[in-house]
């Protein structure tokens, strides 16, 4: 009998067939991949077609001459806009010497640049031993340049004195007072280098000779200001937009915020296309070299020309563990010493005058390095000896950096319009609170901004203010250091406005304007972060970019923001040195032409004393009613030099002077 039986399987043999089984799987996805990568190259051998072939003949030349396409369309660029320059220059000249220096500007920078990265190398090594030379002589090269400098600046004072009057010389004893107090309480008054001190004070007088002494000085920043004026002038467009028509109603909020948003963004884009970093790292290298500071601090001080505290922080965020605690309070005096470019448009915008601000924002920059090296002079090796690098930014094309710029603005306003209701709010209490406490001792005018006043009004004095601006002027900077610049500003635009209004410079016994004179020292010395409040901000970013170092940040605040204010009070000072305003007595007379009664103004004065010099037969000034204004000025402030009984038929010789 046949049984059919199942064979068993082995135990070692299934353990062979599951292997088996796993191999020939592994085997079906090989021979799989296989097949997809065979199918890929079947796909990629067929035949291409003739647009394809083109196309790709078509890109493969275009990445092969690259370079030279990109050549020829700036050349046909550079062509067309030379084309257009020389024809702009032909039809309208005026118009167009404006847009031919900005272009001679740019081509010598660019000449520059080109040069030094082509040749910088070859001309080390041509001037090699001149250099060697000037080193090895260095120590008497300098006292004899410093030497004669002193020479030249003590025979350039007392003839500007006998030319211009006295008051010169107050600024100037401020400047050397001011410097003298820095160096006697520095933190190692031995360790002072004074190469440091010597260029930083030497390069804020040659700008300032430049720009307020010479005519073309004069006419470029007058011209420089008037752009910038014009150009922040835009920002009403979006402003009326949003606002309506009566957005002038809301001044501050609906008119100077915009300018604020307006600037952020053109800096935005600025920082984007890299124009901003390459501005700074030049002014930066210049300072580098020539004050012999590092150039971590040199490069955040230029930085400080054009941007906030925290942002010129964020320039050196990678070198600020490395720096040195002088190099930390360098730094940190120059965010003190200087406003940004957005908070600049916010003050021009309030009426302050723009060319001084500009000038004042450029000049703080080695003032405050000077001042800082003295104030904490540096006694360790510098260990970011290498070049600085800065990014290009975060934005990805100019769109982005045109949003981003205006988005970033929104926290800048913000903050300026809640803490100036603070700080607006804070000091009319104080002030109630002072005045009522003076009222139980019969004295209710008690208050901050008197105590203030009085404070500073000899600071403000030695600076070249007039002694009876200088209660102002104090008041001003009492409350600039204490609370915050941008009620000082708003202040001083209140002043500025009623002298340019006409109206009377008293009421009772409280001025109600001050001089231009002593109006452009005080733009000067408000011309600074330097505040309680900055203080605490500039201590917490750089808690936040380097925690590690807190302690010497904090070390050094209350020093940094001494010496920044001391930098703001030396350009302040220099100001007052070099800067003699030209009297516009049109003006003024034009104001005073339909007021019956003429108050007490040293301005009044001045003019009716030109107009006793210029009298000639026919036309005193060749004013409209000259005849009228001369008789009112006799009844004003008459003249032993001056007959005012005989009036116009009198011929004063050239050249009198009017007491």
């Amino acid at each position: 009998m046949e049984m059919n039986t199942v064979p068993k399987s082995h135990p070692d043999k299934g353990k062979d067939n599951h292997a088996f089984l796993a191999e020939e799987k592994d085997l079906t996805r090989i021979d799989l991949n296989l097949t997809s990568e065979d199918g890929e190259d079947a796909h990629d051998d067929q035949p291409k077609s003739f647009l394809q072939k083109n196309v790709e003949w078509a890109e493969a030349c275009l990445m092969k001459n690259k370079d030279r396409i990109i050549l020829a369309l700036l050349l046909v660029l550079l062509a067309g806009y030379a084309a257009m320059l020389i024809a702009a220059c032909i039809l309208n000249y005026k118009q167009a010497v404006e847009l031919l220096a900005v272009t001679i500007v740019v081509i010598f920078f660019l000449a520059w640049d080109w040069l030094m990265q082509r040749y910088g190398d070859l001309l080390c090594q041509k001037f090699s031993p001149i250099c060697e030379l000037w080193d090895g002589n260095w120590f008497w090269i300098k006292w004899v340049v410093y030497a004669v400098l002193l020479v030249m600046l003590v025979c350039w004072l007392v003839f500007d004195t006998a030319k211009s009057g006295t008051r010169q010389l107050v600024s100037f004893a401020g400047l050397v007072l001011l410097i003298l107090l820095m160096a006697l309480f520095s933190k190692r008054p031995t360790r002072i280098h004074w190469r440091t001190l010597f260029w930083g004070v030497g390069l804020q007088f040659v700008f300032g000779l430049l720009m307020l002494r010479t005519d073309v000085g004069l006419k470029a920043l007058q011209w420089v200001g008037n752009k910038v004026e014009t150009f922040l002038s835009y920002s009403n467009s979006g402003a009326k937009m949003v606002f309506g028509e009566s957005y002038e109603d809301h001044f501050f909020a609906f008119k100077v915020m915009p300018s604020i948003v307006f600037v952020s963004t053109i800096i935005s884009v600025l920082y984007h296309v890299g124009f901003m970093q390459w501005l700074i790292l030049k002014i930066g290298f210049v300072m580098h070299v020539s004050m012999g500071t590092s150039l971590t601090e040199s490069t955040a001080a230029a930085g400080n020309m054009f941007l906030g505290q925290t942002e010129s922080l964020l320039l050196i965020r990678p070198y600020i563990h490395q720096m040195t605690r002088s190099e930390i309070h360098a730094v940190t005096a120059g965010g003190f010493a200087s406003v940004s470019g957005s908070i600049l448009a916010a003050y021009i915008s309030l009426g302050v005058e723009a060319s001084h601000l500009l000038t004042a924002s450029i000049m703080s920059a080695p003032a405050s390095l000077a001042i800082a090296k003295v104030f904490w002079p540096e006694t360790e090796p510098a260990k970011v000896s290498r070049e600085i690098k800065m990014p290009r930014g975060e934005t990805n094309n100019l769109l982005e950096a045109v949003a981003q710029g205006a988005c970033s603005s929104a926290p800048l306003v913000a903050n300026i319009v809640v803490n100036l209701i603070a700080f607006v709010s804070i000091l009319a209490f104080m002030d109630e609170t002072l005045s009522w406490l003076g009222a139980l001792f019969d004295y209710p005018q008690f208050s901050f901004s008197l105590i203030c006043s009085y404070v500073f009004a000899p600071l403000a004095f030695v600076m070249g203010v007039s002694w009876e601006d200088s209660f102002i002027v104090g008041e001003l900077i009492g409350i600039k250091t204490f609370l915050n610049e941008f009620v000082s500003y708003e202040r001083l635009s209140v002043l500025i406005k009623n002298r340019e209004e006409g109206k009377p410079e008293y009421v009772g016994i409280v001025k109600q304007y001050i001089s231009i004179h002593s109006q452009t020292i005080a733009t000067y010395a408000l011309c600074g972060f330097s505040n309680f409040g900055s203080l605490g901000m500039i201590i917490g970013v750089m808690n936040t970019l380097a925690p590690e170092r807190i302690s010497d940040f904090t070390d050094c605040g209350l020093r940094a923001l001494t010496a920044g204010s001391v930098a703001c009070f030396m350009t302040a000072c220099i100001a007052g040195i070099l800067y003699v305003p030209e009297l516009q007595c049109d003006s003024v007379f034009g104001a005073l032409a339909n007021i019956s009664v003429w108050n007490t103004s040293t301005e009044i004065s001045e003019c009716c004393c030109q107009l006793y010099n210029s009298v000639k037969a026919t036309t005193p000034m060749n004013m409209t009613n000259g005849t009228s204004i001369l008789q009112r000025c006799c009844a004003f402030a008459p003249s032993a030099f001056f007959n005012c009984t005989i009036g116009l038929e009198a011929i004063i010789p050239h050249g009198v002077k009017c007491h």
